[in-house]
C-alpha cells in the first residue's frame, strides 16, 4: 500500500490525468468512425448507429455521482483501478465486437468504466495535494479532458483509416500501463461509512428515462407517431418520477436544494442546450464530409480539428474577460450567439461539390471560438455559488447535464436527417439540422444570461465527512 509520504506527485498527476484523458477521448473520437462502422455492419441504419455514440453517453451521464459516491465510501483507489480495469478491457472487446448491438453492449460497459475514472481521478487529486498547489493540479487534469475533446476527431481519423477497431484498441496498451501505475504509485481515499450510498434506484430510472426519450427521438422516421409517442411519454413520466424521488431520498442522484441556486441552475439549462447544439453539430460536420464529399477519415479528422483547437486560446481569453469583471453569463451569450453564425455560415455555403477552405472552414473556426468562450465559462462558473462542501457534488451533476445534452443532440440530429439518398434532399436535410443547431444555440444564449453570480445563497449542509468528490472536465 502506498503511504502519503511515498507519494511522488508528478507521476500521481501524470497518472491521474491520463485517466481524465481516456474518458474524455472516447465521448469524441468514435464520430470519425461512425461511417465506417455502418459499412462494416451492413444494413444498419443512422439511428441504429446512433447508439454507438448514445449509449455510451447516458452510461456516462448516470453513474458519474453514484459512482464517485460509491468511491468515496469504499476507497478511490480500489474505484480508479476498477474503472480502468473494466474500461480496457471493454474497449478490447468493443475492438472485437462482432455485430453493431454487441458493440453497443460493450460500449455501455465501457461507460461505467470511463464513469468510475472521473470522480476518483479527481478526489484522489484533491486528497493528495496541499491547497496551494491544488488548482494548478486540477487544471492540468481538466485539460487533459480538454485536449481529448481537441485531438480526438483527428486521432480518431488517422487510427480508422487502417480500421475503426483501433479508435478501441488504442485504449488497452494505454489503459493496462495506467492500470500498473496505478497500482504502485497511487495512494488511497475515502471518507468511510460516513459516506452516504447514493440512489441507485434512482440511476436506473434517470437511465431508464434518458434511453427511452433517445429511442424516441432517433425512431421519429421509422416508427409510426403512436409509438414514439408513446417511448417519449414514458420517458417524461419517469423523469417526473426520477424528480419525484429526488425530493425524498436522503441522497439523490441531483439534489433538489442545488437548483435553488439562481446560477447552479441556470448554468445547467445553459450547459444542456449549448451541448445540445455542440454534438449534433460535430455529428454533422462528420457525415457531410463523409457521406456528401466522401472524405477519408483522416481528411474528415483533420477538417474537424481547426475548430477544436481554436477553444484553449479563447478559454485563457474567456478567463481574463472573467477575472475582469465581465459577467460570465455575457461571455457564455456572445460565446454561443458566434456558435450560432457559425453553423448558420456553414448551412447557408455548402454545396455537393467540396470547398473546404470556402464553405466549411469560415463557419467552423467562428464557432471554436464561440466554444472557447462558452464551455470553459459555464463549467467554472456553474458552481461558483455554491459552498465549498457542495462544488464537487455541483460540478458533476453540470458535466451530467452536458453529457445528457449530448445524447439529445445525437438523437435530434439523427431525427432531422433521416434516410435520403438523392443529393437535393439531403441537402435540405442537413441544412435544416444546422439551423436547429443555430436555434438552441440561440436558446442557450438566453438561458446563460442568468448565469452571472449575484450573491450566494445557502444550501442545506452537510458534514464534512459526507462531501463527495466527483467532476468532469
Amino acid at each position: 500500500m502506498v503511504k502519503q509520504s511515498q507519494v511522488r506527485p508528478g507521476l500521481l498527476l501524470a497518472v491521474l490525468s491520463v485517466a481524465s484523458f481516456m474518458a474524455g477521448l472516447d465521448l469524441f473520437i468514435v464520430n470519425v468512425a461512425f461511417d465506417d462502422i455502418g459499412r462494416d455492419f451492413a444494413g444498419t441504419s443512422l439511428a441504429d448507429l446512433s447508439w454507438v455514440l448514445n449509449g455510451y453517453a447516458i452510461v456516462f451521464a448516470a453513474l458519474l455521482v453514484p459512482l464517485g459516491r460509491l468511491a468515496d465510501r469504499y476507497g478511490r483507489k480500489a474505484g480508479l483501478v476498477l474503472g480502468l480495469t473494466v474500461f480496457t478491457l471493454a474497449s478490447q472487446a468493443c475492438a472485437a465486437a462482432p455485430s453493431l448491438w454487441w458493440l453497443v453492449a460493450f460500449r455501455v460497459v465501457q461507460a461505467a468504466g470511463a464513469a468510475a475514472l472521473i470522480p476518483t481521478s479527481l478526489g484522489l487529486l484533491l486528497s493528495v495535494y496541499p491547497p496551494g498547489r491544488r488548482a494548478g493540479a486540477v487544471r492540468i487534469w481538466s485539460a487533459a479532458s480538454a485536449l481529448a475533446a481537441a485531438a480526438g476527431p483527428a486521432v480518431g481519423g488517422v487510427l480508422v483509416d487502417s480500421s475503426w477497431r483501433w479508435v478501441f484498441e488504442v485504449n488497452v496498451p494505454i489503459g493496462l500501463l495506467a492500470t500498473a501505475l496505478a497500482l504502485r504509485f497511487v495512494p488511497d481515499s475515502r471518507d468511510g461509512a460516513a459516506a452516504r450510498v447514493p440512489d441507485l434506484p434512482g440511476t436506473a430510472v434517470l437511465t431508464g428515462a434518458i434511453a427511452l426519450l433517445a429511442l424516441g427521438l432517433v425512431k421519429i422516421n421509422d416508427w409510426p407517431q403512436q409509438r414514439v409517442a408513446i417511448a417519449v411519454g414514458l420517458a417524461l413520466l419517469a423523469l417526473a418520477g426520477f424528480w419525484i424521488r429526488s425530493r425524498r431520498h436522503p441522497a439523490p442522484v441531483i439534489e433538489p436544494a442545488l437548483l435553488a441556486v439562481r446560477t447552479f441552475a441556470w448554468s445547467n439549462a445553459a450547459v444542456l442546450l449549448f451541448t445540445v447544439a455542440f454534438a449534433a453539430n460535430l455529428l454533422l460536420g462528420v457525415l457531410w464530409m463523409q457521406q456528401v464529399w466522401h472524405y477519408s477519415p483522416v481528411r474528415t479528422g483533420l477538417g474537424v480539428a481547426p475548430g477544436p483547437l481554436m477553444v484553449p486560446a479563447m478559454a485563457l481569453i474567456a478567463g481574463r474577460m472573467a477575472a475582469r469583471r465581465v459577467p460570465v453569463g455575457l461571455i457564455t451569450a456572445v460565446g454561443c450567439m458566434l456558435c450560432a453564425f457559425g453553423v448558420v455560415m456553414v448551412a447557408t455555403g455548402l454545396g455537393a461539390a467540396p470547398a473546404y477552405a470556402s464553405e466549411l472552414l469560415p463557419g467552423w473556426l467562428v464557432g471554436g471560438v464561440g466554444v472557447g468562450l462558452a464551455l470553459p465559462t459555464i463549467l467554472s462558473a456553474a458552481a461558483a455559488d455554491l459552498p465549498d462542501h457542495r462544488f464537487a457534488t455541483g460540478s458533476a451533476v453540470v458535466n451530467m447535464s452536458r453529457q445528457i445534452g449530448s445524447v439529445l443532440g445525437v438523437s435530434l440530429a439523427v431525427a432531422v436527417l433521416g434516410t435520403h439518398h438523392a443529393y437535393v434532399d439531403a441537402h435540405r436535410a442537413y441544412v435544416h439540422a444546422w439551423l436547429m443547431v443555430g436555434a438552441f444555440m440561440v436558446i442557450a444564449a438566453i438561458a446563460a444570461l442568468g448565469m452571472t453570480p449575484r450573491h450566494r445563497r445557502p444550501v442545506a449542509p452537510v458534514p464534512d465527512s459526507e462531501k463527495e468528490v466527483v467532476a468532469g472536465a
